[in-house]
């Protein structure tokens, strides 16, 4: 009686495939060094401190701030919003108000979310957003 041909791929063939797949997932993830970072700002990070004391002498400058959404005080269609962002900090958390311009509505701002923001500190030490990037 004659064998038949065996049905099926091999083990060895099923373990190479698996393999070759996970060496080209992890050397992709080496290569392209994990996580992206385009979504961060660059810029000098906004001194907490120093904003509490006066804020005012600040002015004119931009700076970057990260933390999370603590609350939106203020829409309007014509104007933008106001929101609250907590920042953490060594010295203990800080609240920032940031007034984001009608021109930056198009970013859907999330509360209890983390994001970076450049800031422009305006007469009487307002900051004003001019970059958002959702961390």
């Amino acid at each position: 009686m004659p064998r038949r041909a065996s049905s099926g791929p091999k083990a060895t063939t099923i373990i190479a495939i698996v393999a070759a797949l996970a060496a080209l997932f992890f050397g992709g993830k080496f290569v392209l060094g994990g996580k992206s970072k385009e979504g961060k700002i660059s810029g000098t990070p906004l001194d907490m401190e120093m904003f509490t004391e006066n804020a005012n002498s600040l002015r004119g400058n931009s700076y970057t701030v990260e933390g999370t959404i603590d609350g939106k005080l203020q829409w309007t269609t014509d104007r933008g919003q106001v929101i609250s962002l907590k920042v953490d900090s060594p010295g203990g958390p800080y609240f920032l108000g940031i007034e984001i311009p009608q021109d930056l509505a198009a970013v859907n701002i999330e509360r209890e979310q983390p994001y970076q923001f450049l800031i422009r500190i305006r007469d009487g030490g307002i900051a004003v957003a001019e970059k958002i990037a959702r961390l």
